[in-house]
């Protein structure tokens, strides 16, 4: 695509096979982490296509991650959706994580949204509550990752901060509980310690997951604007931890799939150019 100088060429000819197989370009790309892979089926025209259409996307061992391409639309929208990820945990490293970022770019999207369901970190939170995300800790990051190197090496500007906004704005009017925070990515598989649960909030971390920051960073090399929010599952309680799994998460994650489609319909308005009066920008990060 022009302007993408970054682009690899087995995207190009990846995006070039969805489209022979019935799917279509957009503007407006979405990643639907675990729990969230069926907002695609609230897709209008709905296009589905697995991700071995593309002969280069990997395919997902993880639970919750169905492994589909979706082309529809949200309102006046054309959007297109990945239902599903692979992660580092499944023995991927960054250039294979990122590879559907590339896709979706050789699309034709330029606005990007990224969900993930997560472990919260703070007291007051809850199940079901997001996380809009304007900044990260990486722990996780591999030394020369051309992968996740941001334009400029400037990597303070990733999460665009209207696009934190008019999540906010758009998660509390569904009448969800909604904060801007930072992200912590681990590793995985395995969930965190109590000890590694008080370290992270001594380092900052208002949620603990997997993902995503990979995808973020890829998608603003490539100089799209970035929105990623975070469905908070389980809380932490370092002092009485409770046993979590992979279904549990895909449940729990499920109850905030009606925010986040709050959101994408935000977001496609925005997209398109349609937005109205009530699609005012709120700029605070309290929580409602």
């Amino acid at each position: 695509m022009d302007g993408n100088a970054g682009l690899r060429g087995e995207a190009v000819a990846a995006a070039a096979r969805i489209v022979a197989a019935g799917g279509r370009p957009a503007p407006l790309g979405i990643v639907l982490g675990t729990g969230l892979g069926d907002l695609a089926c609230r897709f209008d025209a709905a296009v589905c296509l697995p991700a071995s259409v593309t002969g280069w996307l990997a395919s997902s061992t993880a639970t919750g991650h169905a492994g589909r391409i979706v082309c529809g639309r949200v309102g006046a929208c054309p959007v297109i959706a990945l239902q599903g990820r692979v992660h580092a945990y499944e023995g991927f490293d960054d250039a294979t994580i990122t590879r559907g970022i590339d896709v979706l770019v050789a699309l034709g999207v330029r606005t990007l949204l990224v969900t993930n369901a997560s472990g919260g970190l703070r007291s007051g939170m809850t199940g079901g509550e997001l996380l809009v995300l304007d900044d990260h800790l990486d722990l996780v990051r591999r030394p020369g990752s051309a992968a996740l190197t941001a334009p400029g090496r400037d990597r303070s500007a990733l999460y665009s901060s209207r696009l934190v906004a008019l999540a906010l704005a758009a998660a509390r009017r569904m009448g969800a509980k909604a904060r801007a925070g930072v992200y912590a990515r681990l590793l995985g598989p395995t969930y965190e310690t109590r000890a590694e649960y008080r370290m992270l909030l001594r380092l900052g971390a208002d949620a603990a997951g997997m993902s995503t920051i990979p995808e973020v960073v890829a998608a603003r090399r490539l100089g799209v604007e970035v929105l990623a929010i975070s469905v908070i599952t389980n809380v932490a309680n370092p002092d009485a931890p409770e046993e979590t799994d992979a279904d549990d998460v895909c449940r729990l994650a499920a109850g905030g799939a009606d925010a986040i489609w709050g959101v994408i319909e935000a977001l496609a308005a925005d997209v398109a150019g349609e937005r109205g009066p009530d699609d005012r920008l709120e700029n605070d990060d309290a929580s409602s």
